[in-house]
């Protein structure tokens, strides 16, 4: 809310109207993902407190967990100081990625190369309808 009690809303005429949206847990502090919200993403986000994202590949709104059942419910949301960006505190249920793990951060760039540091929570084949996942955007 705004100092005068307004419903705020970050600035979605700056990119194209999007936002990044940064889902970290909760509990841990661990970031989950980085997605892009539209102004109806990010309505719907805040009315329902499930993470709802836009995919930019298939120009549409994700609800996060429509396929696979691994939704975000929302603790808190934050806006950066140029309102352009969106941090959403969740508490995760199952992996945030696509490809199965509990974050999207799971590879590790290191002198020798880049290394897998986490383990795959689920196959995304047993998860995902037919095909394999969209990468979101």
């Amino acid at each position: 809310m705004s100092a005068a009690g307004s419903p705020f809303r970050p600035d979605f005429e700056k990119n194209e109207g999007l936002i990044a949206a940064i889902a970290q847990d909760a509990l841990t502090g661990d970031v989950l993902m980085v997605a892009w919200m539209n102004a109806e993403a990010y309505e719907e986000t805040v009315r329902t407190g499930r993470a709802v994202y836009y995919s930019r590949s298939r120009d549409k709104l994700w609800r996060k967990g429509e396929e696979s059942g691994h939704v975000q419910h929302v603790k808190g949301i934050y806006v950066d100081c140029d309102a352009d960006a969106v941090l959403l505190k969740v508490e995760q249920a199952g992996a945030a990625c696509h490809e199965g793990y509990r974050s999207c951060f799971f590879r590790q760039v290191t002198p020798t190369g880049v290394q897998v540091v986490a383990e795959r929570l689920i196959d995304p084949a047993t998860v995902y309808r037919e095909q394999p996942p969209v990468p979101h955007e």
